[in-house]
């Protein structure tokens, strides 16, 4: 028997998880996210293919990739398959008006690519990552080139940039892109939407952590029920 459920339960997470694979039906193009909550949706998804479910999927990280293969789900890609049904991940923070924040995982360039690539993009969390107003750091995936001249860029508008790193004897964060992580400390963000786009314009960032496309998201309760806020 295979392997598939993520160590260290959480109930909330895994109901959310579950609740999310749900929504994935026969003959779909899916998006998995990366991330412990995503894991759960995985794992569900592929004890539905176990049962005869035929769905393929495109991953966002190498992690997500593995519990994919562990699983028994088909992979496949945005090359072969540009438009998916509907991508399913995880959050770091997420407010009232489904803006969210991601990168946590240092994974966030491609989920943002996915979930773009998506008709539907849902969100599974537990409480814990419910906030009325974003304030989380903001991932920011840099160049190594440009690591200077982003972090420069970040103090200008007011913020506190750091380099995201595995270890003191390590060295940075590398994402699968092959680059680094910059976590953005902004404050409160009251407009996302502008914060997203004043980022978005300092050459050298990949990507940052907002994302503002998010369609529904899928809350778990610590009594195994989910709240579905869209």
């Amino acid at each position: 028997m295979k392997e598939r459920n993520p160590s260290g339960e959480s109930p909330e997470k895994k109901a959310a998880g579950i609740a999310a694979a749900d929504l994935v039906e026969e003959g779909m193009v899916v998006g998995l996210g990366t991330g412990s909550t995503t894991a759960y949706t995985i794992a569900e998804l592929g004890r539905r293919v176990e049962e005869g479910l035929d769905i393929i999927a495109v991953v966002t990280s190498y992690q997500s990739e593995m519990l994919a293969i562990q699983a028994g789900i088909t992979l496949t890609s945005l090359a072969e398959h540009p438009e998916l049904d509907i991508a399913i991940d995880g959050a770091d923070q997420i407010d009232a008006a489904l803006n969210v924040i991601k990168g946590g995982g240092a994974a966030h360039t491609r989920e943002k690519i996915v979930s773009m690539s998506a008709e539907r993009f849902v969100v599974v969390a537990d409480e814990s990552k419910i906030s009325e107003q974003l304030d989380h750091y903001v991932p920011l995936e840099v160049l190594p080139y440009a690591k200077e001249y982003v972090s420069k860029q970040i103090f200008n508008i007011g913020g506190s940039p750091e380099l995201r790193l595995a270890s003191r004897k390590d060295g940075p964060v590398i994402s699968d892109n092959g680059n680094f992580i910059i976590d953005a400390t902004l404050g409160l963000i009251e407009n996302p939407v502008e914060t997203s786009a004043l980022i978005s314009q300092i050459t050298g960032i990949v990507e940052h952590g907002i994302f503002t496309n998010v369609d529904e998201v899928y809350i778990g309760k610590k009594n195994g029920s989910v709240e579905i806020m869209s």
